[in-house]
């Protein structure tokens, strides 16, 4: 199997990315494994897709760090390989990522990947699917029995009615960006601050406004979906816990939140099977599902991570389970000569 994964930059992935955990289960696994950052790609004259890629010299590599050291240091192999010849096309970058001088970047996985499709590589997520969420706006898509209630706007009087609606606890976000960047609870004494806190997020467009839930306090589960469906191997869920750190809202591990075994439960499994037909139909074959509560805060289909905490609280190597469902796929496409429609394929 021929695999392609496409990232922001490959000079900035790191070891414990779960792209670069995937690489490496690939490779040990007997496969091609080809990385390609959002800048090394090209639509030729001849109307193939090819790009300026990457893949390692070793068949079997014991460590995500000598894997990574391989890929980006001088013993990388580097070749123009074709994409349209790739089993499957892995898009594995954060549009939220590519802003200022890169923000042409925010969309190239996407656009290329959609071409690619024609030839019957296996595009996942599937590229329309991603590009219906592009921001945050895709949530709302969503049935509002999953999500918290949410205002989007640029007008600072709707955010402080909204704001006096709730009770006085909002959250406040910009419309684009992941990762707990620019994220604000908002509690009934901080009024006098509200302007101030409005006008340094309209610099990035629309503002999201959410209710406070007060879950939110014991921090977020981490969930992944593949194929549709809650992704368990070996008997095991694939989560993790996020905990907060004092005071800040933010659970997410880069800002300051700390890790802890997940314990699925029925309202979890409930909440996944709400939102299973909508991934299905737009395409999503791996997506994080961050609950808090019995609700979701977030729907991660842009490069979901944390599969290495999954398998470090579960034991279980999560990674193996995508390699397998990826080696399903190119069977079934073999079946139909690479003919079948890759959103029905994603899910498969």
């Amino acid at each position: 199997m021929r695999i392609g994964l496409v990232v922001n930059d490959i000079k900035t992935e790191q070891a414990g990315y779960t792209t670069t955990r995937l690489g490496v289960a690939g490779i040990n696994r007997g496969h091609e494994v080809f990385v390609m950052g959002l800048g090394d790609m090209a639509y030729d004259a001849d109307e193939n897709i090819r790009a300026r890629a990457r893949t390692v010299p070793k068949k079997i590599y014991k460590s995500n760090d000598t894997y990574l050291k391989a890929l980006q240091g001088k013993d990388a192999i580097r070749e123009r390989i074709t994409v349209d010849d790739l089993d499957v096309l892995l898009l594995r970058s954060d549009p939220a990522n590519e802003t200022g001088l890169r923000a042409w970047a925010a969309t190239a996985g996407i656009n290329f990947g959609r071409i690619a499709m024609r030839r019957g590589v296996i595009v996942l997520n599937d590229p329309d699917g991603l590009a219906k969420a592009v921001n945050k706006t895709y949530f709302q898509l969503f049935p509002e029995e999953v999500r918290p209630r949410t205002l989007i706007t640029r007008d600072v009087k709707e955010i402080r009615q909204f704001a006096q609606e709730q009770g006085g606890n909002i959250v406040l976000k910009p419309l684009q960006g992941s990762g707990g960047s620019g994220v604000f609870l908002v509690r009934p004494d901080d009024k006098a601050n509200l302007n101030q806190i409005v006008e340094s997020l309209l610099r990035d467009g629309y503002i999201v406004a959410q209710e406070y839930l007060p879950a939110a306090n014991d921090g977020d589960i981490r969930l992944f979906m593949m194929n549709g469906q809650p992704m368990k191997y070996k008997g095991k869920y694939a989560a993790f816990r996020r905990i907060r750190h004092g005071d800040d809202m933010r659970s997410n591990i880069h800002a300051g939140g700390k890790l802890a075994q997940a314990v699925i439960t029925e309202e979890h499994l409930r909440l996944a099977e709400i939102v299973r037909p909508k991934l299905v139909q737009d395409g999503m074959f791996l997506v994080g599902l961050d609950i808090v509560g019995d609700k979701l805060m977030e729907i991660n289909v842009f490069s979901p991570g944390g599969l290495g905490s999954a398998h470090m609280f579960e034991k279980v190597n999560f990674n193996n389970a995508v390699i397998d469902a990826l080696e399903s796929k190119v069977e079934y496409m073999r079946y139909y000569r690479r003919n079948f429609n890759n959103v029905d394929m994603a899910t498969l």
